[in-house]
């Protein structure tokens, strides 16, 4: 890859592990399924009209949109809200690796190999040293409702590789706009009317800042310059670069909201990091001969920001 390519791909990742943070801060403002219906609102309007038609099929769009943008943000927003801290939602959500390497293996039919198997084992070794650390030191319901989003985000990417879109950005937009009725819906029925309207009522600059950067610049750049690296790299070559989103997630948690970093939590965060490593990387035995091949774009690890 160019020096410029890297440094993009650091930015994007960089990008995504801030943006815990900025989840955070965001939760200080607006209920959770209100503040994700929001960022998927912003992030569709105007984009939509300017990336053309959608380039897949809908049952992917909606099958992605309700999988990645309902269940898991949705899950997502409302653990932290519950007291999950950010540094360690962007690490334990990594586990979405192992999720979607078992998930291809029920539904693709993708017999993962022996050292992607190991990985798993370490990876879940390492969620298991978190949930030991976050239930002696915060609410493990929390924990848990992080650990289904990663599930969740496992299911988007399988269904995301089973559409396989020509277009990254083209596809992220568009799968946008299935989740913000939803999500509305979801937040007036458990949320309530008047909540919400307190919410919006009382929006100011950085109320309004914090949704723009989850919309626009973690979701309409991250992913389309994440695409946009794709296709000009193979998915080998980027996929590593993800790694660094639970190292700028912890560090900027220390740092701009004070999160301390206990030692289990640095075990669990080598061994989970370690983990997904092995999952992600590890070639995928050939399917037989006779099973019909996906195609090349169906075959790519997916990534998908926070």
């Amino acid at each position: 890859m160019r020096p410029s390519h890297i440094a993009l791909a650091v930015l994007v990742t960089a990008i995504w592990g801030v943006n815990f943070v900025v989840i955070e801060i965001g939760l200080d403002h607006f209920p959770p399924l209100l503040f994700s219906a929001l960022r998927f609102l912003v992030a569709a309007l105007p984009a939509v009209f300017l990336v053309g038609r959608p380039k897949v099929a809908w049952k992917w769009l909606i099958g992605v949109g309700l999988a990645l943008g309902v269940a898991k943000f949705g899950l997502l927003f409302i653990g932290m809200d519950a007291g999950m801290p950010a540094g360690l939602s962007s690490l334990v959500l990594q586990v979405q690796s192992v999720f979607t390497a078992l998930i291809a293996f029920a539904v693709l039919g993708e017999v993962p190999s022996r050292i992607r198997v190991a990985g798993m084992a370490v990876a879940l070794a390492g969620i298991g040293v978190a949930a030991v650390d976050e239930g002696a030191s915060g609410p493990l319901t929390a924990f848990g409702l992080t650990i289904a989003a990663a599930a969740c985000w496992g299911v988007s990417n399988v269904l995301t590789r089973k559409a396989a879109p020509p277009d990254a950005l083209n596809f992220m937009v568009w799968v946008s706009t299935v989740p913000i009725l939803p999500l509305l819906a979801l937040s007036l029925l458990f949320e309530g009317p008047s909540r919400d309207l307190d919410a919006l009522r009382s929006l100011d600059w950085q109320g309004a800042g914090v949704v723009v950067w989850v919309a626009w610049v973690a979701t309409v750049f991250g992913f389309g310059a994440w695409g946009w690296l794709l296709r000009r790299h193979p998915a080998s070559t980027v996929a590593p670069f993800t790694l660094l989103v639970p190292v700028f997630g912890m560090s900027s948690s220390a740092l701009f909201l004070d999160e301390s970093v206990s030692g289990l939590q640095w075990c669990a965060a080598a061994l989970l990091v370690g983990g997904v490593a092995l999952t992600s990387f590890a070639r995928t035995p050939k399917p037989p001969a006779y099973a019909a091949p996906m195609s090349p774009a169906a075959t790519k690890e997916t990534a998908t920001p926070v």
